[in-house]
């Protein structure tokens, strides 16, 4: 009886789920779904750079380094094997190159000298870069077609070098720096080539431009027309002042790679030029400078005041600068 009077059938009581919840349930799955893949996808990209910086360091470290065999072990610390920045030659990428500096005093043959090792083709010296005046590299260009197998510098002994001689030495040893000491044997004849283009940067004589160095010999014939006159009271201790700043530079680098030469010597003894090349281990070429010397001939005709020059040193250490000892 009590069915009789239900007006709805059974199946239209059954609890069904709403759809609302359904709905709900498949935008959470969803979500889940997307925030692993988003935290899958950025796991690999950690891993393949990972992997690729690892790549990339792996093929740093296969690159071998340059390496000569003909090199004896002694000598290995003063070889170097530079990569550019500014250019690139492949040629010249495991050339080895030694670094020297020319050690020297004004007017003691230096630019001369620096002219001659520019001439090589292997060689680049590139002037006095601690000078404060502003230097014309005239006819001495260091850049160079051939591979570089020996760089370096001018130092004069007043720019610094024998201030800090102690760290200059250290750093020459730590970085494989070469030394070549460049001095002149008659300090008289330096000091009259210094009173000559003191006077040459006031006067000024050739076309009002000073020179230090010359190219022709008009020029060199006009500048050695000046003749200066010495104080012969200052003269020996100016000689004695210059004599013991060389002994001390040589003192204070003696512990470098280093060689010693002499305007002189390379003068008289063109050899001396052999004995830098291999000094700096490159191969020996024929060197040459278009320079042109200034003072020629006996002292007595460059200066004013000779004979007090002649009885102020006579009987002296420094007698012999009186004498002819090399040809001009």
């Amino acid at each position: 009886m009590a069915e009789d009077l239900c007006f709805f059938p059974k199946e239209s009581l059954t609890t069904k789920p709403p759809k609302k919840n359904t709905l709900v349930l498949r935008m959470v799955v969803l979500i889940l779904v997307m925030i692993c893949g988003v935290y899958i996808c950025l796991t690999c990209l950690g891993q393949f750079g990972v992997w690729s910086t690892q790549r990339s360091l792996a093929i740093h470290v296969v690159e071998r380094p340059c390496e000569v065999t003909e090199i004896e072990p002694s000598e290995k610390p003063y070889v170097h094997f530079p990569k550019p920045k500014t250019f690139s030659r492949d040629e010249c990428a495991c050339n080895p190159v030694r670094n020297f500096a020319i050690l020297s005093t004004q007017r003691s043959g230096s630019g001369w000298f620096e002219t001659l090792l520019n001439s090589h083709i292997n060689i680049s010296s590139n002037g006095e870069i601690f000078s404060v005046k502003v230097r014309r590299n005239m006819l001495t260009s260091a850049s160079k077609n051939e591979c570089t197998a020996a760089v370096g510098l001018k130092w004069m002994l007043n720019q610094g070098l024998m201030q800090n001689h102690e760290q200059i030495v250290e750093y020459f040893k730590s970085n494989g720096v070469s030394a070549i000491f460049l001095f002149r044997r008659n300090l008289l004849r330096r000091m009259i080539s210094i009173l000559a283009n003191t006077y040459d940067q006031n006067a000024k004589p050739l076309n009002g431009t000073h020179k230090s160095h010359v190219h022709s010999t008009h020029e060199a014939k006009i500048l050695a027309r000046y003749k200066p006159t010495i104080n012969t009271t200052l003269l020996i201790p100016n000689l004695k002042q210059v004599e013991d700043l060389v002994t001390k530079s040589l003192q204070y680098f003696k512990s470098t790679r280093h060689i010693i030469l002499y305007y002189e010597d390379i003068i008289t003894n063109r050899t001396k030029l052999v004995d830098v090349q291999e000094f700096l281990k490159v191969p020996q070429r024929d060197l040459h400078s278009r320079q042109v010397k200034i003072h020629k001939g006996p002292l007595s005709s460059q200066v004013e005041n000779w004979e007090d020059i002649r009885k102020t040193l006579k009987g002296t250490q420094y007698k012999s600068f009186l004498e002819e000892d090399y040809k001009l």
